[in-house]
């Protein structure tokens, strides 16, 4: 089973970003990374013109399209994230983007000292990644690293959760 975690803040505070950047990482270490993406506001990930477009404008409650490199599965409804889990249970690391209330082990994103109470908020915090250094004492022990500490966090998230 893939091992799981989560990265959360609030709207704009690099998740995508840390995300993208975790994924070159592990790459380079030839581990097999997925990531799921929970927004809120609905996407469109294919473009007019193409055949899954076109068969979910035609009604398709789902839709696939697969090639030797890529598939893509749209589906008319949410799907829960212990079931997009279970799809990528192969691979050696699930990084989520989102999912706030979940139980999974979850790194936090600050943006500032006002989005301290998130930490306390939210279950399984195992680091926080800060954008300013002057952040509140830390008194409950939980991992801290800075923004552009990505390789210090790649290899916490390797040796405490694979």
């Amino acid at each position: 089973m893939a091992a799981v975690v989560q990265i959360v803040g609030y709207k704009n505070s690099g998740k995508t970003t840390l995300i993208t950047r975790l994924v070159k990482i592990f790459n380079d270490m030839n581990l097999r990374v997925a990531v799921i993406k929970h927004d809120l506001h609905g996407f469109e990930a294919d473009r007019e013109g193409t055949d899954s477009f076109r068969f979910r404008a035609a009604g398709a409650a789902g839709a696939a399209i697969t090639s030797p490199w890529r598939t893509a599965v749209f589906e008319e409804q949410e799907t829960p994230l212990v079931q997009l889990i279970e799809h990528f249970a192969q691979y050696d690391l699930i990084l989520v983007e989102g999912f706030k209330r979940e139980r999974y082990p979850k790194m936090v994103l600050l943006r500032s000292t006002e989005d301290e109470p998130l930490i306390q908020e939210l279950q399984q915090v195992i680091a926080v990644v800060q954008k300013e250094a002057n952040f509140a004492a830390n008194p409950s022990g939980i991992r801290r690293f800075q923004r552009d500490e990505i390789k210090q966090m790649a290899a916490y998230i390797r040796h405490n959760l694979m």
